[in-house]
């Protein structure tokens, strides 16, 4: 399929900047996959729309303040990590001292030997290796455990399209609100936004109905926002992420399909964790953890997932194709059209569509 299949025309004023007040009043545009037909509601409604003997599954990934800010050492001159995932062994000695594969920000060309200051001076940075694309290898020591000083000065690295100068008070609120209320396993640069939505008291609800849920962990990495490059969509290839499916979600799914309940994800992340399992496992899911780089597109033949809960995703995206897969191309941007046309607000602080 060419990537101009999933385009459609997004007006820029409807890329949400802000959550809404309360998570639970976002709007959710419901899509049958079966006729295309659609109703406009709101995440307090999703009760409406499950049963008995369904099957919640949720990103419980931790979104951490993984943007530092600092200044070259030689020059003065502004430098800025996001950091990805750590680099070190296992077993190494000095905690203080951690290694981590990043994304750069600076003017400057890369190269091995770059010393930088971070954290106005609680982290001493060194540029162990450039990998290229603005990828680099750093070295990082700090005065304490880095964790506690990214809690304390790093940032929320919110999407691209979510606009935040350097004395932005929403800031603030991005610590709050870009992050799920479940969140518990750190390590992600970006949020699993469709699980934003959810509140206690919504799971709480869910469970009187006997509902119930179960959580996978994807770290959400930079290539959510990755735009196709490619013409042809299966040339695109997706960035490496890394999952967990714990054994008591491999259970409950089993339970899930022997009671005929449904298992609905929510988000694309749930998405590729549990399709990603099954496809290496003969359609069947099981605990285990790993990477995974599954280009879920048209057509595809899903093993797992029964409905999907997903926020509106970007035109020409890998997220877009994904939810096309499911609930077909034409359904799918028919919906979008009328989203755009009812003032939907659009990514990761925005609205989201139930499919079933």
């Amino acid at each position: 399929m060419r990537t101009s299949d999933f385009d459609f025309n997004l007006p820029p004023e409807l890329i949400a900047q802000e959550p809404p007040a309360v998570r639970t009043a976002a709007r959710m545009l419901v899509l049958a996959r079966a006729t295309g037909a659609w109703e406009h509601r709101t995440v307090a409604d999703l009760p409406l729309y499950l049963h008995a003997g369904d099957l919640l599954v949720l990103n419980n990934t931790r979104v951490f303040p993984a943007r530092l800010l600092g200044t070259w050492d030689d020059t003065g001159g502004a430098v800025e990590l996001l950091l990805l995932e750590s680099a070190d062994a296992s077993d190494r000695t000095d905690r203080l001292l951690e290694t981590w594969l990043c994304i750069s920000g600076s003017g400057r060309r890369m190269r091995a030997g770059l010393d930088a200051t971070f954290a106005s001076g609680h982290v001493k940075g060194e540029i162990v290796s450039a990998l290229g694309a603005g990828r680099v290898v750093a070295r990082l020591r700090s005065e304490r455990p880095l964790a506690d000083v990214l809690e304390e000065h790093g940032r929320v690295p919110v999407p691209p399209y979510i606009r935040r100068t350097a004395d932005d008070a929403r800031g603030v609120l991005d610590h709050a609100r870009y992050q799920t209320v479940f969140a518990c396993e750190r390590g992600a640069v970006a949020a699993p936004t469709a699980g934003l939505h959810f509140t206690p008291e919504l799971l709480a609800t869910l469970q009187q109905q006997d509902v119930a849920h179960a959580f996978v962990t994807l770290h959400v990495g930079p290539g959510t926002f990755q735009p196709v490059q490619t013409e042809n969509l299966e040339e695109h290839r997706m960035e490496s992420e890394r999952f967990i499916l714990p054994e008591e979600t491999a259970v409950a799914v089993g339970a899930c399909r022997r009671r005929g309940g449904r298992v609905v994800a929510v988000g694309s992340t749930s998405v590729r964790t549990l399709e990603s399992v099954a496809a290496a496992h003969d359609g069947q899911i099981v605990a285990g953890s790993g990477r995974t780089e599954i280009f879920i597109r048209p057509p595809y033949a899903f093993r797992v997932v029964d409905a999907l809960l997903t926020n509106f995703h970007l035109p020409c995206s890998t997220l877009l194709a994904m939810v096309s897969a499911f609930a077909g191309r034409e359904k799918v941007l028919a919906a979008y059209a009328e989203a755009v046309t009812q003032r939907y607000r659009f990514f990761s602080y925005g609205d989201c569509m139930l499919i079933q």
